[in-house]
Parts: C-alpha cells; sequence; structure tokens
C-alpha cells in the first residue's frame, strides 16, 4: 500500500489517496500519515473510505489516547446521549431520529471553535468519517490559526505573548445546547480551563492563536469592554478568507484536523436531507 498526497489549498489541508484504512498501516506509512497531517498545517482528507465503527476507532487510537476510551476521561456529559450505544469513543453527529430518539447531534458544531478547549487538556486529533452525507450543502470550514498568528504584526504578537483566556462551556451549553441535557455541574466551572492565547505546537514548535467565538469569554487581567474589543479582533482576524479551507463532504471521507492549530465551523445548510456522521477525539497535552 502506498500513498499520494496533493495540497488542497495554499494556506492549509491535503488530500490522500491510495491508502485503506481499514487494513493495518505498518508504522512506517502511518509515520507518513501523520507528517503529512502536521506538514499539511493539520488537515488531512482520507477519502473513499469504507470502516466499521471498531477500525475507525482503532485508527484513531493510534494518534493518541482518546475520549471516552477505557481508562480516560469522557468527552462531555452533555454529550452523552449522541455518543455511540456501544462505543463511548465516538459522537456521533446527524440529524436522523429513530424512534423518537435522535441519533446524534443535530447542527453540531455550527460556530466557530476549537473542540473542547474548555478542558485543561483540550483536544488534540478530531478525526470525523462520513457515512451519509446530504447531496448539497453540509460543508465545514476549518481556520488555520498558526497562519493568522504569523500574519499578525510584531508589536501585536509581542502584546498577546503573555496573555491568558478562560475558555468556558458555560457559554456553549448557554447557547448550543437544548436547556433539558444541560447538566447542572457543567455551569459551575468544572468544565472551565484558562490557557495562553498564543499555544506552541507541541510536535511543529509553531506559535498559533488559541481562542475561539464558542468556548472563549474572556481574557485575564482585562476588563469586559477591553476584553471584548481585542478578542473581536482576534475572531475576525482569524476568519478572514486568506486563512480558511472549506471541505464539501463526500461520503467515504475520514478527515483528521488538529485543534492545537485550527479552528472550524459546521455549515448547517442541508435542511432535512439526512446527515450521519461519526467522530472521535483525542486527548491532547495542556496548553502551553
Amino acid at each position: 500500500m502506498s500513498m499520494t498526497v496533493n495540497p488542497l489549498s495554499p494556506v492549509l489541508g491535503a488530500e490522500v489517496t491510495g491508502l485503506d484504512l481499514s487494513q493495518p498501516l505498518g508504522e512506517n506509512l502511518f509515520s507518513e500519515v501523520r507528517q503529512s497531517w502536521l506538514e499539511a498545517g493539520g488537515l488531512l482528507v482520507i477519502s473513499g473510505q469504507r470502516l466499521t465503527t471498531a477500525q475507525h476507532i482503532e485508527f484513531s487510537s493510534r494518534f493518541g489516547p482518546l475520549f471516552g476510551a477505557p481508562g480516560e476521561m469522557a468527552l462531555q456529559e452533555t454529550v452523552s446521549r449522541y455518543l455511540h450505544p456501544d462505543h463511548p469513543e465516538i459522537y456521533r453527529v446527524s440529524n436522523q431520529v429513530m424512534d423518537g430518539e435522535p441519533q446524534g447531534r443535530a447542527k453540531a458544531g455550527n460556530y466557530w471553535h476549537s473542540d473542547v478547549s474548555f478542558k485543561e487538556r483540550p483536544a488534540a486529533a478530531s478525526i470525523l468519517r462520513a457515512i451519509k452525507v446530504p447531496a448539497v450543502g453540509g460543508d465545514t470550514l476549518f481556520a488555520n490559526m498558526t497562519a493568522a498568528y504569523e500574519a499578525l504584526s510584531e508589536a501585536m504578537k509581542e502584546m498577546l505573548a503573555p496573555l491568558h483566556a478562560v475558555h468556558d462551556f458555560a457559554q456553549t451549553a448557554a447557547t448550543q445546547f437544548a436547556k433539558p441535557i444541560v447538566v447542572e455541574d457543567d455551569l459551575k466551572g468544572a468544565n472551565r480551563a484558562v490557557h495562553p492565547v498564543v499555544r506552541t505546537h507541541p510536535e511543529t514548535g509553531r506559535k498559533g492563536l488559541y481562542v475561539n467565538p464558542g468556548m472563549t469569554v474572556r481574557l485575564e487581567g482585562f476588563e469586559a469592554d477591553e476584553s471584548e474589543a481585542l478578542l473581536g479582533f482576534l475572531f475576525g482576524h482569524a476568519t478572514q478568507h486568506q486563512f480558511i479551507y472549506r471541505h464539501r463532504w463526500r461520503q467515504g471521507d475520514v478527515v483528521i484536523w488538529d485543534n492545537r492549530s485550527l479552528m472550524h465551523c459546521a455549515v448547517c445548510n442541508y435542511g432535512d436531507q439526512p446527515r450521519y456522521m461519526e467522530r472521535t477525539t483525542g486527548i491532547g497535552d495542556q496548553p502551553v
């Protein structure tokens, strides 16, 4: 088995062909996959895959420990009803309902965010597998936070260097989740973390912005209006077109993104067309 890697855009992403992830990848080949992922800015599309849920988990675990795996922390109490009933490592994204029970989270992630940035050890690799996709719509946007940081002035970089920001799940819970499934502990600071505004990637050594509109609520040490203004500038700066890749999903796509250097946003413009996807989420390091 050999793979071919082609860039998807000038700023971010690459597509791999020639792989069959249902078959075991040797260490050398997997190392090529991981290196290609990092070199593509943390976004790799592996198309044409037919995986079982167990194979998806097995492949994902090679990137590191997974939320929901035996002995590891759970992803999030508020999404427990959307986890796979037999595989808690799998978070289901779907607008389908069977016997009155959602088969996944509808309109999941339709705001700019980095997965579970409100945890002390937020997500590293998220791996989303497209099982059923709408004929049109349902794209996902990815923003390259390393490129966004590198485009800032030296004066702005110097100002941001010592700053820390509060990431709080309560903001997301209040706006993105139906109230009946928000548990009390989620609003007591149990899912709140403070991270540096500028994060150094533990594998590439490159610096990038680590703030996002969905979960970053304020900058430490600033008045509310000051914090809002500076965060607003950073959010607007990072979501300019030159930093974004838009992925149009195809059935069988496996997309691996790096939450340590990207944020993303789902485009929920497909109406009632059926959509079903499964995602694993890797546990990352504490940001520095």
